[in-house]
């Protein structure tokens, strides 16, 4: 089993990752991302929207079990993150989360 948070760790570190709720939303209704990750504590109106557009760009989703503040100190960050996006994995293995949830 993969560790979320050092998948996490290492996708910021080596891939190409966007920040916050609004980046999250323009990024999945334009269907640029490979995977969004949505803090367990997002605002439940952000959330629908967030997967919305989703299911409607066939993006896969994880809904990270951590607060905000959990999921901004696994990307290193010392601010809060709500959602994030994953452009690209770069040496992460995070999209294989995705693939054994879908078996």
């Amino acid at each position: 089993m993969i560790d979320i948070n050092k998948a996490i760790a290492t996708t910021v570190k080596t891939g190409k990752v966007l920040f916050g709720a609004e980046n999250t939303i323009k990024t999945a209704k334009t269907g640029k991302a490979k995977l969004i990750v949505v803090a367990a504590n997002c605002p439940q109106d952000v959330r629908k929207d967030i997967e919305y557009y989703c299911r409607l760009s066939n993006i896969s989703i994880i809904i990270y079990n951590g607060t905000s503040i959990d999921l901004g100190a696994a990307c290193g960050k010392t601010f809060i993150v709500s959602a994030l996006t994953i452009r690209d994995p770069g040496d992460s293995e995070i999209l294989k989360l995705t693939e054994a949830s879908n078996v």
